[in-house]
């Protein structure tokens, strides 16, 4: 692979789980060195719909998924291709660090550490030592040494309990030859909120500005961000290539806190081709706009807002008119609002949009989560029948009726039939995984 000029170097933020405190750390150090005069450009390995908006708001910048299980080196190459003008990249991983797909014989095919090696980025890792010392250096050596091609640029020991606690775990990493680039004192402020599906919108964090602004100042007081840019590499970048292109020219894309999960670099894609984004507020009962091509709702949280939703008239009768002669696709959440119903936590029934006879319930929760392949029985905007796409499932919603036609034949990672197929009726179509990209070979 051919280095662009002037790439930049990058880091890689995880951790040996979930839970550990990564994400405030990845908000503080984003800011620390945005505040510090950086460009920084920030990166999330793996499907997340939620952390990007918060990398965002911390800095300043738009925050891309790499996803090495879902695209290709094109798709690779056209994102990376994001970071041009910026100082240094700042990734953050999902799960554990070497967690993914365990298929064709591999573990942790479309893990974060497959992201670090792809771009040559050095791993953090972040490392709760609640509960132990010295322990902890066997836990960082064995992530060290489990693959030695990837670089392991040290550790922030978290949720540390004392000064003793710090002296002692410090020499635990200092007799593996582990260097650590901070320690963050215990502090239960630093969790931000949650619901069911992780993190909460950044737009509904009631302070975030307030709340990224005290992580940077926690990690500029515990934390060597000299060590920690030091440390950042420049690996061997990949191809520019065009991202994803646009399903229409003027799109009208939901767009509040009951629909926000899309995937920035398609929205970018569907831009840089000239599309127009028309966003609209099913919350605010607003309808799509009536020269738009296409409605798109993407998921979110319509189970959170279901009475406000069936409330919406205007909402609910402009998107029935746009169907009449034009395409409308729902994703996840969008998918649910497309359909007749959607019965709520307490057992009460909304009407939705009702274009779908999709009838769906949060009462009766069901967790459903991994990546998908999609085979498309019916075309959807943008891709023909036949097309081949990936993406990935993640909620908590069962299907208690579906009476359409199937959309797609779906498969998880490993090629077994996946459950949600999708449906579609006449110009609608929807789909239970959020689209990543079409296969390009």
């Amino acid at each position: 692979m051919t280095e662009f000029p002037n790439t930049p170097p990058g880091l890689m933020i995880s951790a040996p789980a979930s839970g550990t405190g990564k994400t405030t750390v990845m908000l503080g150090l984003l800011r620390a060195l945005r505040d510090d005069g950086l460009t920084v450009q920030p990166y999330k390995s793996g499907p997340d719909y939620i952390d990007p908006a918060f990398h965002l708001a911390a800095a300043g910048r738009a925050s891309f998924n790499f996803d090495t299980w879902a695209m290709d080196e094109g798709l690779l190459g056209g994102i990376s291709a994001q970071m041009a003008g910026a100082d240094i990249c700042v990734a953050e991983g999902s799960m554990g660090l070497f967690d993914g797909v365990a298929t064709r014989g591999q573990t942790g095919f479309g893990s974060s550490a497959e992201t670090a090696l792809a771009m040559g980025w050095p791993v953090v890792l972040v490392i709760d030592v609640g509960g132990q010392a010295q322990s902890a250096a066997a836990t960082a050596l064995g992530f060290k040494s489990y693959n030695p091609d990837l670089p392991f640029a040290g550790v922030i020991l978290n949720r540390v309990a004392s000064p003793r606690h710090e002296r002692l775990t410090r020499v635990g990493m200092e007799q593996a030859g582990i260097k650590v680039l901070g320690c963050l004192p215990r502090r239960g402020d630093l969790k931000l909120p949650e619901r069911h599906l992780g993190l909460i919108q950044a737009v509904e964090h009631p302070d975030l500005e307030a709340a990224i602004a005290g992580y940077a100042d926690f990690l500029r007081e515990n934390v060597d961000l000299d060590a920690i840019r030091a440390a950042a590499r420049a690996g061997p970048a990949l191809k520019p290539h065009p991202l994803p292109a646009p399903p229409a020219q003027r799109i009208a894309l939901a767009r509040d806190a009951a629909f926000s999960f899309t995937y920035p670099h398609l929205v970018t894609g569907w831009r840089a081709a000239g599309a127009e984004i028309l966003p609209f507020s099913p919350l605010a009962d607003e309808a799509p706009a009536p020269d738009a091509d296409l409605a798109w709702l993407p998921g979110g949280y319509p189970e959170l807002h279901a009475g406000t939703l069936a409330a919406a008239t205007s909402f609910k009768a402009g998107l029935r008119d746009h169907a009449q002669t034009k395409p409308v696709h729902g994703e996840c959440g969008g998918y649910m609002a497309l359909g007749a119903g959607l019965t709520d936590k307490d057992g009460v029934r909304h009407e939705m949009v009702g274009l779908l006879g999709l009838e769906t319930s949060y009462e009766k929760r069901k967790f459903n989560l991994g990546y998908r392949r999609a085979v498309l029985s019916h075309p959807i905007p943008g891709f023909d029948r036949g097309a081949a796409l990936r993406g990935h499932e993640f909620h908590y919603s069962s299907i208690l009726e579906q009476p359409d036609a199937p959309l797609a034949e779906v498969f998880d990672a490993d090629g077994n039939p996946a459950a949600q197929s999708g449906s579609w009726r006449g110009h609608v179509t929807g789909t239970f995984f959020h689209l990543i990209t079409g296969e390009t070979g």
